[in-house]
């Protein structure tokens, strides 16, 4: 299937959820609304916050001020570890309906997986679907047992898991389980927090089609079925992350990525059994 901006995925329950989006980790303030928009003037129709980011005011103001209409544009928040548990969950999500100044959330998400959490929780995001206040609704970081644990409590099984992915934590195994069982892998750090820019093998790639080592990270996650948020402050690299649809990776090329995998080694971010266990 030929790429584009404008490329989605249809979700398990019809949904259409763009292939690109915007992060916005660790970007507050004014910094926040300016990435936004600018990621809105690029072309970007999906823009990922959570209530621990702190920026949902901004990212409601950067989409209001930027005249695009509400249905154009996958809005996607989470639930923080504190605000898990059914009744916590919806409130949580009225809280950040408030600050984003929207009436509904295209995807809604956990945050982390609390094992201990799970039975009343995903009632919550169940129950925040079933009001039409999440158009969809999902987990982040859940590995494969944590899904397991899931599916005993569970009546919707989660849409979307947005997991850390890239060519040095790739999770094969979990990408087939996802794949398997329609749930969309979405792809947070897909440039690995920019550890993998200066990789041999993704430069070299980068070199052949005249791009750049993160332009190909990204690529990668797409061509494979993923999904990618990936987070820039800086307007240049946030309209090269959107620059990714001029060219393709080979299957030779795809093949070379493939083995950059480091497997936990690779890993940037928190082990999720960290959380799952608290």
């Amino acid at each position: 299937m030929e790429l584009s901006i404008d490329t989605t995925v249809t979700l398990a329950n019809g949904v259409e959820m763009p292939v690109l989006g915007f992060g916005t980790f660790k970007i507050r303030g004014d910094e926040a609304y300016t990435s936004v928009r600018e990621a809105l003037d690029v072309g970007y129709r999906s823009i990922d916050t959570a209530s621990l980011y702190g920026n949902e005011a901004e990212v409601g103001r950067a989409l209001r001020d930027s005249g695009i209409a509400r249905g154009e544009v996958f809005i996607a928040t989470k639930c923080w570890n504190d605000e898990q548990g059914e009744q916590g969950v919806l409130t949580a999500l009225e809280r950040s309906l408030g600050r984003l100044g929207l009436d509904y959330v295209d995807l809604y998400l956990v945050h982390w997986p609390i094992s201990r959490l799970y039975a009343s929780t995903w009632r919550g995001m169940e129950r925040a679907f079933e009001s039409g206040k999440a158009r969809a609704i999902g987990v982040c970081n859940f590995l494969g047992s944590h899904l397991d644990g899931l599916a005993q409590v569970a009546e919707i099984a989660p849409m979307v898991d947005q997991v850390e992915h890239h060519p040095y934590l790739q999770q094969p195994a979990l990408r087939d389980r996802l794949r398997r069982d329609g749930i969309a892998l979405e792809a947070w750090a897909p440039i690995a927090r920019g550890r993998l820019l200066d990789d041999p093998v993704l430069l070299d790639i980068a070199a052949r089609h005249s791009v750049t080592p993160a332009q190909v990270a990204i690529r990668w996650v797409l061509q494979n079925g993923g999904i990618a948020i990936p987070k820039s402050v800086t307007p240049s690299r946030i309209r090269e992350n959107a620059d990714v649809f001029s060219f393709a990776l080979s299957d030779t090329e795809k093949a070379a990525i493939d083995v950059l995998d480091r497997g936990e080694d690779g890993r940037s971010g928190t082990h999720p059994d960290e959380f799952a266990r608290s």
